[in-house]
């Protein structure tokens, strides 16, 4: 199981958000890149980037501070946020991302996830399924679709996603431990790599999500404030 570190930029800035409400946010780093080279300190093997203000307009907003990861860093990254279309998919790999993320335009196309899976590979796609209250959220969180979590995974799988990041955003960002159940049930249901993300708040959660299967945790609040350490997560979960 492989433990993601996010670093979520907005401004330009590293933040955090609760339940993604942008009137709730915390700067923990000026320098994005600099986060990044102390994750890596800490041993991690794959940074997970969100361009918060990408996500919310519709448009990449932070390249120059993802570009600057990019460069500070020898590991892969992910990216997604405002990763609306197949051009700006391109823009990101071109860029040296080693796997983008669509959020609102897979789950309002699924035909263009089916479209980046065959140009640029499975393994350099995943789709973003973002819940509330049981139905996908798109533009930033902003609004909800009319489609369940489940019912978007199973429409990816059928356009050739084979991973996807599942977010309960009730538990983002509020260290009230993760949603293993409806993950549990996606893995189940689906057969899909399911990369869990939101409410770990320390090392039962990472075990409690690993015992349902899990491909990778995404540990964003609980590593900012201290309550869960990369590099032993990093050691108890990814090196075995």
């Amino acid at each position: 199981m492989r433990i993601y570190p996010a670093i979520d930029i907005r401004r330009g800035q590293c933040v955090r958000l609760r339940q993604g409400d942008f009137s709730q946010e915390t700067v923990y780093h000026a320098d994005p890149a600099a986060q990044a080279k102390l994750w890596l300190a800490k041993g991690c093997s794959f940074i997970h980037v969100v361009d918060l203000d990408g996500a919310q307009s519709g448009a990449a907003r932070n390249n120059e501070a993802i570009r600057r990861i990019i460069n500070a860093v020898p590991i892969p990254i992910q990216v997604g946020g405002g990763i609306r279309s197949l051009e700006d998919a391109a823009a990101k790999i071109q860029m040296g991302v080693s796997r983008v993320i669509l959020g609102t335009a897979a789950v309002q196309n699924p035909a263009l996830a089916r479209l980046a899976c065959e140009t640029y590979g499975a393994s350099r796609v995943a789709a973003g399924v973002d819940a509330r209250d049981g139905f996908a959220a798109v533009s930033g969180w902003a609004s909800s679709s009319r489609k369940t979590a489940l019912d978007c995974c199973l429409e990816l799988k059928a356009m050739g996603v084979k991973t996807v990041i599942y977010t309960d955003i009730a538990k983002d960002g509020m260290m009230t431990g993760p949603n293993v159940e409806e993950t549990a049930r996606l893995i189940d249901q689906t057969g899909l790599e399911i990369i869990a993300s939101g409410g770990v708040s320390r090392m039962e959660d990472l075990e409690r999500l690993r015992a349902v299967g899990v491909a990778g945790v995404i540990v964003g609040q609980a590593l900012y404030t201290g309550a869960i350490d990369l590099a032993e997560a990093v050691a108890a979960f990814e090196r075995i």
